[in-house]
């Protein structure tokens, strides 16, 4: 091992199945299947959705990171009661409006920076394979049809209920359907549905009709990553019924099958409600990207580890957004501070070593990152700690780098150089670095900053311009009025030593809390970030 590698820990994961946390072991060394339940694609996706997306997301990030090959599978339920019920009142086809929303979303994961599945599954695009599951689990004996509909019988799985905890005697048919007097048991669930009058249907051995819903993700899983896989992944809400007849149906459709860790992630909730359509109190991802950048929303989503609760809050949005403007200030103060001596740097630095603290702050960063995404997937301190210490680092040798003579100043560079790529790797495998340069990235905060406040930037640096002609006047109240105003809409002003004014989004102030001065731009910013880091981020 060379003295940069840091030796990684063995990563844990809570196991829904046997409810602790075990060591993972995949099936084949070096490769994992995993699969995800996607949405139901009929509307644009709120929160929660995004919640499950990130979350799994940072997994499949994080498994690659590890050097995993993975195949990672996520479906499009694209034909589905709500799906027809939401076209015939939008007067469209059924699979044109699914698909509308399949790109749709795809459109909000590219903004969330989610990496795109190995695959991405649709419904309607497996009918063979559903099919050909439900025959099998016929001639199994598990299954049984009625005037056109198929239904699974769950007294011939003698495990039903190992993964949510039901008892038999106390399921019920399925939150999506009601219970049929033709069942006999009253668990028993839909896997096929006969076609009604101007419903989508396809041709199957039990007569026109459409799957039901828990088949589809069965069938999809078997056929793309084999009967037996690794990882499957969803929702709290999933359990059951959902996972609980995936698991049943598998099992008698396959001899061998079986998912060896079952992962589900924590409900957004609303005033500690769940977030869900059905309640009417949910957040598209449009409506809170529309005024915060869509990075925000993912550095929130990942402030408390994946399976703890995260109620949703406007507050801890702003603290979202501000602790990652902070990030991206300090590296952009970086770039431009290295700026006159890149003519140094592209001399022989090759030679250069660095610092001894910045090769032990380095390993520290690698080594507290691995150990907390290890311990399974636990973001809540993610960018605390040495990730800060690293912060103040490049914001501290900022100001020695005109001090200094050329050769020390050589060995900070390398230096600042070494902690900015620790610094850029833990928020790639986040899922935080973007494409952008600094630059540009701070440009678009601001420009949401600016949305949430009602302002355009001409309006602000004309109060800008407004509060420096009343301090030359000497009325230093108005200028304090002016800065008080624009920091209760999120707009902080510093004024720098020697030059300007300039503003940055901040968390917005009650008119009563008076902004601080006299601090740098970038020390400024770090002292709120990592105030509000402190404050906002928690342990499950």
């Amino acid at each position: 091992m060379s003295e940069m590698e840091v030796e990684k820990p063995e990563l844990t994961l809570y196991n829904t199945m046997t409810q602790l946390k075990e060591v993972f072991k995949p099936i084949n060394p070096g490769k994992i299947g995993m699969y995800v339940c996607g949405i139901t694609a009929y509307d644009y996706s709120h929160i929660g959705h995004a919640r499950a997306a990130v979350s799994f997301d940072l997994l499949y990030r994080y498994l690659r990171h590890l050097g995993y090959e993975v195949n990672y599978v996520r479906n499009f339920t694209d034909v589905d009661d709500k799906v027809i019920e939401k076209a015939r009142k939008c007067g469209e086809k059924p699979l044109d409006l699914s698909n509308r929303f399949c790109e749709e979303y795809l459109l909000d994961m590219t903004a969330l920076q989610c990496l795109l599945p190995t695959r991405q599954p649709r419904v309607s695009d497996h009918m063979e394979h559903i099919i050909k599951m439900i025959e099998k689990i016929i001639e199994n004996g598990c299954g049984y049809g009625v005037g056109g509909d198929v239904f699974f019988s769950v007294d011939k799985s003698p495990s039903y209920g190992q993964l949510s905890g039901q008892r038999l005697d106390h399921t019920q048919a399925g939150k999506r359907v009601a219970v049929d007097s033709r069942k006999r048991n009253p668990a028993d669930f839909a896997l096929w549905k006969a076609a009604k009058s101007g419903e989508p249907s396809w041709e199957s051995p039990w007569g026109p009709g459409r799957p039901g819903w828990h088949i589809e993700c069965s069938a999809m899983s078997s056929h793309y990553l084999s009967p037996r896989f690794d990882i499957h992944g969803g929702g709290a809400d999933l359990k059951f019924p959902h996972h609980e007849n995936e698991i049943a149906q598998t099992c008698a459709a396959c001899e061998d099958s079986g998912v060896n860790y079952w992962l589900h992630n924590g409900h957004v909730t609303n005033n500690n409600v769940k977030m869900g359509k059905s309640l009417d109190n949910f957040f598209t991802i449009r409506e809170i990207t529309a005024k915060y950048h869509p990075l925000a929303l993912r550095h929130f989503l990942m402030s408390a580890q994946y399976r703890s609760p995260l109620n949703y809050s406007v507050s801890q949005l702003e603290s979202s957004s501000d602790a990652l403007y902070c990030v991206y200030q300090t590296l952009e103060d970086l770039v431009k501070a290295l700026s006159p001596y890149r003519e140094e740097m592209s001399g022989d630095v090759g030679k250069t070593q660095q610092t001894a603290e910045a090769k032990e702050m380095i390993k520290k960063v690698k080594s507290e990152f691995e150990t907390k995404m290890s311990n399974d997937l636990n973001t809540a301190h993610i960018l605390t700690g040495a990730f800060q210490d690293a912060l103040k680092f490049i914001n501290v040798s900022i100001s020695k780098l005109k001090k200094i003579q050329k050769k020390q100043r050589m060995s900070l560079i390398v230096s600042l150089v070494e902690v900015e790529k620790a610094v850029r790797e833990v928020l790639d495998v986040l899922g935080l670095l973007t494409t952008l340069s600094y630059d540009e990235f701070l440009k678009e905060m601001k420009q949401k900053a600016l949305t949430r406040a009602g302002m355009g930037e001409e309006e602000v640096l004309r109060r800008i311009d407004e509060r420096k002609l009343a301090r030359k006047n000497k009325d230093f109240k108005r200028s304090d009025q002016i800065r008080e105003l624009l920091a209760a809409k999120g707009i902080a002003l510093e004024d720098i030593p020697g030059k300007d004014t300039v503003w940055r989004p901040c968390t917005p102030l009650s008119s009563n809390s008076k902004p601080k001065s006299g601090l740098g731009m970038t020390a400024l910013a770090l002292a709120i970030g990592f105030i509000f880091l402190g404050f906002f981020f928690y342990s499950r």
